[in-house]
């Protein structure tokens, strides 16, 4: 089983990345468990919230694991709670790092938020460029320290499609 995380700021295509991926390769694909949270509690995120956002998120991606796909398409992971908690609440849980290096990834596509609109969805908040760029820099800075695998995406909508789909047939080749 190959897993490919998608990561990164909000609104850089991270969801419809996974999915264009899974239509292509096929696999199982696990999406963002934050977003079930919102819908189902119709409010705002507290740092009380996390832990129970991050076990959800933990929860998806175990069930996805255990079925043992081929190709595991993960539209986020841990990563995006912990900077989230740290970027809206000064604060997260510790074990969240322990948990994210407990687990195999075999590659991050790390989207850029450059060269694509932001789009609201009534969930976003990081209308501003400056905003995701730190975003996108916190991303990348957790992901070197910790010696994960990361490709960075960018450009417009086609290229970061072709980049993506060139890794992961580069991942998936025997």
């Amino acid at each position: 089983m190959k897993v490919v995380v998608l990561a990164g700021p909000e609104s850089s295509g991270k969801s419809w990345l996974a999915a264009q991926l899974q239509a292509h390769f096929g696999g199982l694909m696990v999406g963002e468990y934050v977003r079930h949270f919102i819908d189902h509690h119709q409010r705002d995120t507290t740092l009380a919230d996390i832990p129970a956002i991050a076990r959800g998120q933990l929860a998806w991606e175990d069930e996805a694991r255990a079925t043992h796909p081929d190709l595991l398409i993960l539209d986020t992971h841990l990563l995006a709670n912990k900077l989230w908690s740290q970027t809206l609440f000064g604060d997260c849980p510790a074990w969240l790092d322990s948990e994210l290096l407990a687990r195999q990834y075999d590659l991050h596509l790390l989207l850029s938020p450059e060269d694509v609109e932001w789009t609201a969805d009534g969930q976003r908040c990081q209308p501003e460029l400056a905003d995701r760029r730190a975003f996108f820099q916190d991303s990348l800075a957790w992901l070197q320290q910790h010696r994960q695998a990361v490709l960075v995406i960018g450009g417009d909508w086609e290229e970061r499609r072709a980049m993506a789909f060139s890794a992961v047939k580069r991942l998936m080749q025997p």
